[in-house]
This record gives structure tokens, sequence and C-alpha cells, in this order.
């Protein structure tokens, strides 16, 4: 993959950008088998390959500059914005919303966020892109200021923009690195983003955590699916659900599902889906995953866990190393905490893994591996 962004070093965010992608894959390859280290029993399946460029489904923009001129992108190390609205890790169909969008901020009078001045107010700008080419577009603003006039010219920003499917400001008025913050206040009258995957249809709210490369993200779900359905258990947890993903493609009659997710978007987004998609003997839940497995009554035969980068921590750890669980797929982002995991849960050991490159140019990935419990 090309990029001029890289070649000018505007932006170096793709640290892999000058490796061939053949060997990207191997490399992320060795990394997660070297994490893992030597485990008799342990069969590795083929690596999931991404397509090159054009794989994100979310674009999260730093907005800069002035308002009649903003840049959508990052900034630069004195915190000038850089735009790179024709990044190519974004598909056409994110690519081509854009400028609108640049010219929607202009319209509404949108001040851009001076970040060594601290004043200004629009932050960031993210914008979600549906397998079925609709929208979700998040104004990340100081104060609710600018509201009456993003409400005011709505109207022709979903002129320029037909696909344009919820729209949304989210507040964060404290002056810190992190992407947005706790409040939301919904612009249009439809409230999630639907993103069909595999056939089934999960709905992503504002504040829902969605994997941000579609494609992989199908596949990781069918491998999860594919080895439930092998050892066809009666009962599953899906810790760390999200908008409910994993917990959706093993659903079948007869076997109980229960999601758990802290988020309460998700867990809305994920009833929804469930509710849409008539599977019966599937439960959502808002809580806490180590403490719903700690007071649960009884185990699970089988638990998916998708956790943080942090991993599951040790009292879920113990948890699981002592229950009675059969199996556990674990979704891993980071295999030093993977790694961590596996060793904090001796009697639960690797069967199968899959490296699954949900972030080309880069040195991250996701890994799923199959655990066994065993005697000795």
């Amino acid at each position: 993959m090309h990029c001029s962004y890289f070649t000018a070093e505007r932006c170096r965010s793709c640290a892999l950008m000058e490796q061939p992608y053949d060997a990207q894959l191997a490399a992320k390859q060795r990394h997660l088998e070297l994490a893992l280290g030597g485990r008799p029993g342990l069969h590795w399946l083929p690596p999931v390959a991404s397509a090159e460029s054009g794989f994100r489904n979310k674009a999260k923009m730093v907005v800069g500059g002035i308002a009649d001129e903003p840049t959508l992108g990052i900034l630069d190390a004195g915190g000038r914005g850089v735009d790179l609205s024709a990044c190519g890790l974004y598909p056409a169909g994110l690519q081509e919303a854009f400028g609108p969008l640049a010219a929607f901020i202009a319209r509404a009078g949108i001040v851009p966020y001076d970040v060594p001045a601290r004043r200004g107010e629009l932050k960031h700008l993210i914008v979600t892109r549906s397998p079925d080419g609709e929208l979700m577009v998040r104004f990340v603003l100081r104060s609710q200021e600018p509201v009456a006039r993003i409400r005011k010219h709505l109207a022709a920003l979903r002129a320029d923009l037909p696909r344009l499917a919820v729209a949304s400001v989210n507040l964060l008025p404290e002056h810190k690195a992190v992407l947005e913050g706790s409040r939301e206040i919904l612009l249009t009258a439809q409230e999630t983003l639907r993103m069909r995957v595999n056939g089934i249809d999960l709905h992503l709210r504002p504040q829902s955590f969605f994997q941000t490369n579609t494609e992989v993200a199908a596949a990781l779900y069918r491998q999860a699916a594919a080895w439930v359905a092998e050892r066809s258990p009666a009962s599953v947890w899906d810790l760390y659900c999200g908008v409910g993903g994993f917990a959706l493609h093993c659903a079948e009659p007869g076997r109980d599902v229960v999601g758990i997710e802290s988020s309460r978007e998700a867990i809305a987004s994920a009833q929804l889906s469930a509710r849409e998609a008539r599977v019966p003997r599937v439960t959502f839940r808002a809580d806490d995953a180590t403490a719903f497995a700690l007071g649960a009554r009884e185990a699970p035969a089988l638990v998916i866990v998708n956790p943080p980068r942090r991993g599951l921590g040790p009292e879920l750890c113990r948890w699981l190393e002592a229950s009675s669980v059969r199996h556990v797929i674990y979704s891993s982002c980071h295999a030093g905490s993977l790694a961590r995991d596996l060793a904090a849960m001796p009697s639960l050991r690797p069967r199968q893994a899959r490296l699954l490159d949900m972030f080309p140019q880069t040195d991250h990935y996701e890994a799923l591996t199959l655990l066994e419990r065993t005697s000795g």
C-alpha cells in the first residue's frame, strides 16, 4: 500500500507501511506463537488476512484549523491540524463523507478546539459506515453551545449525505487526551446503525464498541461459532459481549446464551438485535463480567471472553480455573495479556488458535484461542 501522507511524514501512524503485507502477516504470526510459547497439542489455523486498504469502518478524526477551513485528521507536534481526508485506510464511502462534513462545520460556524490554547468547541468527528453504506456521525464538543446551530443545519447535511442515518453530539468538557465523554445527545429519530454481519443484523448505538474491520470481524465470529457448533454446549456465556456479536452468532434452539457487558448502550443494542432476530433463549445483561461470574449459581458449559487489552484480570482467571467450564473461547487484542491469563488457568489448555489481522499496516492484531479443560 502506498500512502502520500506516510511518504511526506505528515502521518506515521501506520508503522509497517513500508513492509510487504505478506511479511507483516508472517511477523504477526511469529509474534503470537512466541508469546504463547511452545504448547503441546496446540493446532494453529492459517491466519486470516485483511484487505490492505479501505478496511476501516470507522474514522476517528481530530478536528483542527479554523471554522471556515477545518482539517479532519490528526494534530502535529505543535497542536496544528493535519488533514487526512484521503487516508487510504478508509473506504470510498467514508472518504466521500469528509468533504460534506467539513463544509457543514464551516456552514454551522463550529469552531475547532485549539488544544494548545484550550479554546474552541469541536474536538473530534467520529464517522462509522455500515456494510450497507449507511453512516453514523458523532460531533464531540466541548459544550452544548453549538448544538442549536448543528440542529439548524442538519437538514442540509442530510441532503449532502443521503446515507446519513444517525447523528449525535457527544460532550467532552474536560481538556484531556480521550476520544469522547460520557454524555450523548441524539439528533436524529433513528438511534442505531445497522451493521449486517454474516446475515445477522447487529445494532450499533453511538457509544457502543464495534470492531473497526467489518470483514475480519465477520471471520472472527464465524470461527468462534464453528468451534461452539462442534462442541454443542447446552449453555454459553459471552463475557465482555459488546453489541452481542459472539452471542448472536452462537444462538441455537435448545441452547441458553447469556451476554454480559458493562456498557448499557451496548446492551441496549444487543437486546434490540436479539428481538429483531427472534432468537430464543438469548439474554443480555448490563453487568461487570467478573462480578457476574463470581455471583453465578452455576457455570455454563462454554464461556466466550473478549476482554479489553488489559485482559481478564486475576479474579476472573481464578474463577475460570476453579469452575466446571469445559471450554473457553478467548478473543484477545493483546498477546501479552492473553499469555498472562493462560498461565493463570493451567487446567484450560489451548487446543486451537488463529490470528486475525484486524489492523493491517500496524503491529496490532486479534487472536482467537480455543481452550479445553484437562484433568492433568
